[in-house]
C-alpha cells in the first residue's frame, strides 16, 4: 500500500509542495513543530533512510543543504534541526523515508533529548561493541 507521501507526490492527496524535481519532493509538514517546518522525501519508496539507495538519499540532503538556509530565513529563525527517524521507537509514524527541517527559535521550548553523562570506560565499553558488529 502507498504511503501517504506517495499519495502526495501522485498527487492524490493535497500537500503545500515548496520544492519538486524528478527525484525528491518537500512540503510543508501538516502537524509542524514551528512554523515552516518541512519534509523533504525522496520520491521513490523507501521504508526508512537506512534503507534507502544512497544516490535518492544524496539527492534529499542536497534538497536539504538548498532548502534549510531559505527556509531559516523565510520565517526568521535562528537555527534549524535537521532530522530524520528510523522505526517507531524513535517516532517514526509514516515510513517512506522523509527528512524533516524544523526551523527553531531562541527559547522556543523544544527540546530534542536529554543527554546523560557516561563515564569514559562505559564509551570504550560501547566503542568495542560497535566496532564488534563491523
Amino acid at each position: 500500500m502507498p504511503s501517504i507521501f506517495s499519495k502526495i507526490i501522485a498527487r492524490e492527496i493535497p500537500a503545500h509542495i515548496v520544492f519538486e524535481d524528478d527525484h525528491t519532493i518537500a512540503f510543508l509538514d501538516i502537524n509542524p513543530v514551528n512554523p515552516g517546518h518541512t519534509l523533504v522525501v525522496p520520491k521513490q519508496e523507501s521504508k526508512n533512510a537506512l534503507e534507502t539507495n544512497l544516490e535518492d538519499l544524496n539527492r534529499a540532503m542536497h534538497v536539504v543543504q538548498t532548502l534549510a538556509p531559505i527556509i531559516v530565513k523565510a520565517v526568521a529563525a535562528d537555527g534549524c534541526t535537521i532530522t530524520t527517524n528510523v522505526g517507531e521507537a524513535s517516532g517514526q509514524t509514516v515510513f517512506h523515508t522523509h527528512i524533516h527541517i524544523i526551523p527553531r527559535f531562541t527559547g522556543d521550548g523544544h527540546i530534542s533529548w536529554k543527554h546523560e553523562s557516561v563515564s569514559q570506560e562505559q564509551l570504550q565499553t560501547m566503542a568495542e561493541k560497535i566496532k564488534a558488529q563491523l
